[in-house]
């Protein structure tokens, strides 16, 4: 059995070898486009056939519970949010822009997937994407299972997610360059205002 996954995959892989070639003679590999909707299943089944059927099996060993969606939203709305967004909808600027673009975590393409594969893809990502690995593997990325699994836990929550918890991510985000250039400025500029108020006089009588 083993031996005919691994042949499936290498079959899928010469397949988009040639499939690659073909959309290269015709588009280039511009990531300025939207990809086809031949692209997308097919980038679909390469990243389904690429998860292990043991990995595929496993179960998430943490329940879900508010300290866990704490703890995974917070993580989400540093390392993942970017990408993501932190709704899941993959709308963010970095994400529409990579190809293929971050999809929509909320839909069914995601919630369908089992726990193990959505644990295995953070650990290891996605080859031929923008999804990197997580795992102890890449040192300068890494974060521990258990992180990995609480992910799992937030990704199954994202359809449900409130207004307030979105608000309350904002403010974990990563700051832009620009963002934080502004917010110095800005507190300069209070400071400074804070320096220059008038002082009130008091007549003794």
């Amino acid at each position: 059995m083993k031996s005919l996954g691994w042949f499936l995959l290498g079959a899928l892989f010469l397949a988009a070898i040639g499939f690659g070639l073909v959309v290269f003679n015709s588009h280039g590999f511009s990531a300025n486009e939207k990809p086809s909707a031949l692209e997308t299943w097919f980038a679909r089944r390469v990243r389904s056939a690429a998860v292990p059927a043991d990995a595929r099996a496993r179960a998430n060993p943490i329940a879900e519970s508010p300290e866990v969606l704490a703890d995974a939203r917070a993580h989400w709305a540093d390392h993942c949010a970017g990408c993501h967004a932190n709704d899941g909808s993959g709308q963010t600027t970095m994400g529409a822009k990579t190809y293929p673009p971050a999809p929509d975590m909320r839909l069914a393409e995601t919630q369908q997937m089992t726990d193990g594969e959505l644990f295995y893809i953070i650990q290891n990502g996605v080859r031929f994407s923008a999804m990197p690995a997580w795992s102890s593997g890449s040192a300068h990325l890494a974060h521990d299972e258990q992180d990995s699994w609480k992910l799992v836990d937030f990704i199954r929550h994202l359809p449900k997610m409130t207004a307030e918890e979105k608000h309350q991510m904002e403010g974990m985000n990563p700051k832009t360059p620009d963002e934080l250039r502004e917010e110095q400025e800005e507190e300069e500029f209070l400071k400074g205002a804070d320096t220059h108020e008038p002082k009130t006089e008091h007549h003794h009588h």
